[in-house]
């Protein structure tokens, strides 16, 4: 007698797969109090599962196994996963949290009597090994369906080799933080080959310097390394330098310098690793011409951590004067960097580095601390005063201070004392040109950005920021134009950048490049009140009103009268035409 054919179904939908982090290890320390927290956690997450029309598949130990019929339901349980997961672990020491990787894919999968089956359930599985704790990594079948649909942010990580899938799949981060999430340095979907042409000048790219000896927690001291290579670069004129979120895209030690230099469009590469022992620093460095693989220089230091503002000069000078650059004597000692009087405040600023291109309110508020501590330790650290008013107009910016104006009185403060104690600050001057711009005082604002871009000329940011500054002031040619820089210095630029161009475009009434430039967006809620304006302008009234019902539903509390007083032009023509579409397109 034959067997009984074992009956399946075919079905589309979602599926999540969760893995609780150092799961072993937390067994290892406490395990009768991490298994009774993971069940009592379990129990919320799957009634949490429910109320979101999912079902938990399986739950093996530290993983689950969820189906939903839609995209949208997996995602909104993915965050919610995230959120309970942190709440209750508010009370617990650092050592017994209990945090999650997550991963989600949508596609077809066989479903039977002992659970759902495929290539759906792999790639789900592969997403979450990927995954930061505490994030949702999602692919990019799921996020096509939810990008217009939630209020979320979307960081495209670009295509990934998932082990045993034999196609690339292209990945994205959520993040609850939309706003931060604009701001942050991402893959460009829509130019995944890249393959920039060479500038006339002597190109570099910094990557990430290597920790070596395993140890992650030493990961913000080769990071702020690698940071202050590019920033020290990045004042000469006579160099064109990749920017640091850009360079920071490339963390894979096994990435041939010869691929980056060819993507990015440069010709020498700079890379390097740290190994620190108690007070002892051992740095290795090297420059590489990639037209002929050959390594121009290289050097290795093991001094001790004191020594560190030394090596910095050191290899700042060795790489400028390998590259062939000439400087003269004067602007290069006019561009070293203040040093602070206190190792430790240094110390400081490089921890806070790690978190504030995060842009979440958590890792601002916890850089802004940081950098308090280091101005506390040398009241005169330019660097971290100009920093800490970086930490305040963000909080401004996206209202995550209570304080509301007067975070950026506060911040207007910092930017102007550190401009004070370090005339050669970038930074500083860009602060102040952030301020005065929204303080609606333009040629203040214009005069700060002019200054610091003299300072630094390859600030992708700064630049971003004064094109915008430039688009509010009237003067949009001027703006794309140092956009369009903005970008070649920073390929992997954030979406503001898109947002700060297609403003320069709608006030130059070239709608079609509005439309055009705000789509490239990977956060595209972000940009709907421009493509509804700009649709609503070219009379595609029906189209202009499906994009303003879609943004009320994410921006439920979006008015005009509002953002007609935060709005920073100087041409009230420029603010009514804005409003103008706004109220064609039915805001």
């Amino acid at each position: 007698m034959n067997a009984r054919e074992p009956t399946f179904r075919q079905r589309l939908g979602a599926v999540l797969f969760a893995d609780v982090v150092g799961y072993s290890r937390l067994m290892g320390r406490n395990e009768i109090d991490t298994y009774k927290a993971l069940r009592a956690l379990l129990e919320q997450l799957e009634a949490a599962c429910v109320e979101h029309n999912g079902q938990f598949v399986d739950v093996k130990g530290d993983g689950i196994l969820a189906r939903f019929d839609t995209a949208t339901d997996a995602v909104l349980f993915g965050v919610e996963l995230q959120r309970i997961t942190e709440s209750s672990n508010a009370d617990l020491p650092l050592a017994q949290r209990i945090s999650f990787r997550v991963g989600i894919h949508l596609g077809e999968f066989l479903l039977d009597d002992r659970g759902i089956h495929g290539d759906i359930v792999n790639i789900a599985a592969r997403l979450q090994e990927l995954a930061e704790p505490g994030r949702v990594f999602v692919s990019s079948s799921v996020y096509e369906q939810v990008r217009n649909k939630l209020r979320l942010g979307y960081e495209f990580l670009g295509p990934q080799m998932l082990k045993n899938i034999e196609q690339p799949v292209p990945i994205f981060c959520i993040r609850t933080e939309v706003e931060g999430a604009t701001m942050a340095a991402t893959v460009r979907p829509s130019a995944p080959s890249m393959g920039y042409s060479r500038p006339d000048t002597p190109s570099i790219a910094v990557l990430p310097f290597d920790i070596r000896g395993g140890d992650d927690s030493e990961s913000w001291l080769a990071e702020g390394l690698t940071e202050d290579i590019i920033l020290a670069l990045s004042k000469f004129k006579n160099l064109f330098v990749i920017n640091r979120n850009t360079s920071f895209a490339f963390r894979a030690p096994d990435v041939p310098p010869s691929k980056a230099a060819t993507k990015l469009g440069v010709r020498y590469v700079v890379r390097g690793s740290v190994q620190r022992a108690k007070t002892k620093l051992r740095i290795k460095v090297e420059l590489i011409d990639t037209d002929s693989s050959r390594t121009i220089w290289g050097e290795t230091y093991d001094r001790d951590q004191e020594d560190i503002f030394e090596i910095q000069d050191e290899m700042t000078e060795s790489i400028v004067g390998a590259a062939a650059v000439l400087v003269e004597a004067e602007e290069r000692r006019r561009f070293s960097a203040s040093i602070p009087s206190d190792l430790a405040a240094y110390g400081f600023v490089l921890r806070a580095q790690q978190l504030i291109f995060k842009y979440t309110r958590r890792d601002n508020e916890h850089a802004r601390m940081l950098y308090e501590q280091a101005l506390s330790l040398d009241g005169k650290y330019a660097r971290a005063s100009a920093a800490l008013s970086r930490t305040l107009n963000i909080d401004w910016r996206y209202s995550w201070n209570e304080d509301g104006d007067q975070a950026l009185d506060t911040a207007l403060s910092y930017a102007r004392r550190a401009a004070d104690l370090d005339p050669t600050d970038a930074r500083a001057f860009g602060e102040l040109g952030f301020v005065h711009l929204y303080r609606k005082e333009h040629d203040a604002a214009l005069g700060a950005y002019d200054r610091a871009l003299k300072l630094n000329p390859n600030d992708a940011d700064l630049l971003s920021d004064y094109a915008d500054a430039l688009a509010h002031s009237g003067q949009n040619e001027a703006a794309i134009q140092h956009l369009q820089r903005a970008m070649r210095l920073n390929p992997f630029f954030p979406d503001q950048y898109l947002w700060h161009l297609g403003g320069a475009y709608y006030n130059l009434k070239q709608y079609d490049a509005v439309i055009e430039t705000v789509s490239k967006m990977n956060n595209p809620t972000e940009g709907q009140r421009m493509l509804a304006a700009s649709y609503a302008q070219l009379g595609q009234l029906d189209l202009a009103r499906k994009i303003a019902d879609k943004h009320r539903v994410v921006h439920p509390n979006f008015s005009i009268k509002r953002w007609e007083q935060i709005i920073p032009d100087r041409l009230e023509e420029d603010t009514q035409h804005f409003l103008e579409g706004l109220e064609k397109a039915g805001f």
